[in-house]
């Protein structure tokens, strides 16, 4: 009878060694991290300019995918969801501390529907180790995010698709690209420091 040795590196991705349901205290941890997470994208959505065009400079694209490229599917992609109903639900976590279903369909309501295929895309891309793949994934699903920005906005103000392009997403697009990016290294840099610590998320 032989014995077979595994050797894993240490540099290694972590792989999942089970596909077992998460037990009581797996779920309730997954709880707190969504809602830490959402708290996350709440408070940073605060911190906004206005500007002329009805859409504020924010760091909530920042907030979004630092959470997205954080939780990644499990609790990443539930923060977004609880973000977005807390939202419709009239809790002030919008920008601005607006709430309210009503948001969802002015002038920056596309921009929140298109945080839907961000956060998925970054989500999916937060389990992959290399860096090029992931990024393009973000920089996806941030196209798809403004191109949800872009129609929303010409339908509600009347104006057409390439001066709705020029006010609500060029101004925004490198400053979101960059925020994109910076969320992503942000998010790796907190995992390591996590998990040098003994906490995994």
């Amino acid at each position: 009878m032989r014995a077979t040795v595994r050797i894993f590196s240490p540099s290694s991705p972590p792989q999942a060694i089970s596909n077992k349901p998460m037990g009581r205290k797996e779920k309730l941890t997954a709880m707190t991290q969504t809602a830490m997470l959402t708290a996350v994208m709440a408070v940073l959505a605060q911190i906004a300019v206005p500007m002329p065009s009805q859409v504020p400079l924010t760091l909530q694209t920042f907030g979004v995918t630092l959470c997205a490229w954080l939780g990644g599917k499990k609790t990443g992609v539930p923060a977004l969801l609880v973000y977005l109903a807390a939202g419709a639900a009239g809790m002030p976590v919008f920008t601005g501390f607006r709430g309210g279903a009503a948001v969802f369909f002015g002038y920056t309501g596309g921009f929140l529907w298109g945080f839907i295929p961000l956060v998925l895309l970054c989500a999916a891309a937060s389990e992959k180790t290399n860096r090029l793949p992931a990024v393009l994934a973000g920089g996806a699903g941030l196209l798809c995010c403004h191109l949800f920005g872009i129609l929303q906005y010409s339908a509600v103000s009347g104006s057409g698709l390439w001066q709705s392009f020029l006010l609500c997403s060029l101004p925004y697009l490198l400053k979101d690209a960059l925020s994109v990016l910076a969320a992503y290294f942000a998010a790796s840099s907190v995992r390591r420091a996590l998990r040098a610590s003994g906490i995994h998320i």
